[in-house]
């Protein structure tokens, strides 16, 4: 929500909100101009002439019952979401995973184009600031699937990057997900933009008109093609309608490339020179924690990712091997409850493509675990897998625990509090 009140402040909103405790986010919000509150309390939307909360905001919370009886009006995040496409020509990316990549680079290249652009997505942009912000005329907005957070949503433009199995404790089954990104197609006013190279969003696209095919595979309207990996920075060739384009990234791994290359296609179809677009892709520095750099520990390199999904560690595993890490170790943290138990299997086979693996122990995102469900699930499914693993339930315990043995890079993976782990290596990151 700090982007939504971001944006809304910029557009001139009086803007207040509220959270349980302190963080970090907050005072940046304060910092800002925002009106924040710490603890909830019915008074707080004494005055107000909107009310928005997250998903995470129950029925019965205090302010959404105040706001019910004092008439004020009130939305949840879908139906806001729903309002920001009217009201602009939204250009919107969706995808189990890559989504918060593929709109930062989206927030790189239509500066480049000389456009202004409002902006609402889940991470600060490198270089070009904040989630939130507001603009005219256009709104680029990354469109997250949780909880039917998009069920409203009907974007001028669109990309779909993939669908995997995720959120299956609001869907109920990957049929049901599919379907939901099958209506927000439906739902598009415009072009809409495929990666090929995933089963999931090509069965969701169907026989729909206007789509856009990007990808690897054959056939697609652009091709992708001559990629080159390195550490740091990568680089490919788009052919498209007799034509080829140079592209060079300074970021790497192939999910990257796809990213990119939708992004490409998306604004292609929105009439962006391609000059502009390469000179915007270009300047993307990545988005927080996606396969960024930590430094050394005793003189391995040590890489952070959000990855926390079978296609994410898969894809970050990969990068690690082609950008060539032979030996990875790799720390996980499971993160949620449920996902951990729907998807326990698939991860651990994700995961096996390490050379050595550390389970932690969930990150649970507050979520109740009345089965006692733990990160010896994935765990398991690592070393039935065939690959070397360790459980480890606590953070602080892998920091003294944790062997580096032969390997040659280590990766920390997870959407929880994973990364403080790098901050207390014994020695320190350097």
């Amino acid at each position: 929500m700090s982007g939504v009140a971001r944006l809304l402040h910029e557009r001139g909103h009086h803007v207040s909100g509220c959270d349980l405790t302190n963080s970090a986010v907050l005072d940046e919000l304060a910092s800002e101009g925002i009106e924040i509150f710490r603890g909830h309390d019915a008074s707080h939307v004494e005055g107000a002439g909107l009310v928005l909360w997250s998903p995470a905001v129950p029925a019965e919370h205090v302010e959404r019952r105040s706001a019910a009886d004092g008439g004020v009006q009130a939305w949840d995040r879908p139906t806001f979401l729903g309002w920001l496409c009217d009201e602009l020509r939204t250009v919107a990316v969706a995808g189990t995973h890559g989504k918060t990549t593929a709109t930062s680079m989206l927030a790189c290249v239509w500066p480049a184009a000389g456009l202004v652009a409002a902006r609402l997505l889940g991470a600060d942009v490198a270089g070009v600031g904040s989630n939130g912000h507001w603009g005219h005329d256009w709104l680029l907005l990354e469109l997250d699937e949780s909880y039917g957070t998009f069920a409203q949503s009907s974007p001028r433009t669109l990309a779909v990057l993939n669908i995997e199995a995720d959120h299956l404790d609001h869907y109920g089954d990957v049929g049901q997900l599919e379907r939901a990104f099958s209506e927000l197609m439906l739902r598009t006013r415009g072009p809409i933009v495929v990666v090929a190279d995933d089963p999931g969003a090509v069965r969701a696209a169907g026989r729909l008109p206007g789509v856009v095919t990007v990808g690897t595979t054959t056939g697609v309207a652009w091709q992708v093609d001559d990629v080159v990996l390195e550490p740091t920075r990568s680089r490919f060739t788009l052919r498209h309608d007799g034509g080829e384009w140079p592209i060079k990234l300074s970021v790497t791994g192939r999910h990257n490339i796809l990213n990119a290359a939708a992004v490409v296609a998306l604004a292609h179809v929105n009439a962006i020179g391609f000059d502009d677009v390469a000179r915007g892709l270009e300047s993307f520095r990545g988005a927080p924690r996606r396969f960024t750099y930590r430094g050394r520990w005793r003189d391995v390199p040590v890489y952070e990712d959000y990855a926390h999904l079978p296609g994410e560690i898969d894809a970050t595993v990969a990068t690690l091997r082609e950008v060539g890490y032979q030996r990875p170790l790799v720390v996980f943290q499971p993160h949620r409850v449920t996902r951990t138990a729907a998807l326990g299997t698939e991860l651990g086979r994700a995961l096996a493509g390490a050379h050595r693996v550390i389970v932690t122990g969930i990150y649970t995102a507050g979520e109740h675990n009345p089965l006692g469900v733990t990160g010896e699930v994935v765990a398991e499914a690592v070393r039935g897998a065939g690959c070397p693993v360790t459980y480890i339930e606590s953070l602080a315990d892998v920091a003294q625990q944790m062997d580096l043995g032969d390997a040659d890079v280590v990766a920390v993976l997870g959407a929880g509090d994973v990364a403080s782990l790098v901050d207390v290596l014994p020695g320190g990151v350097a």
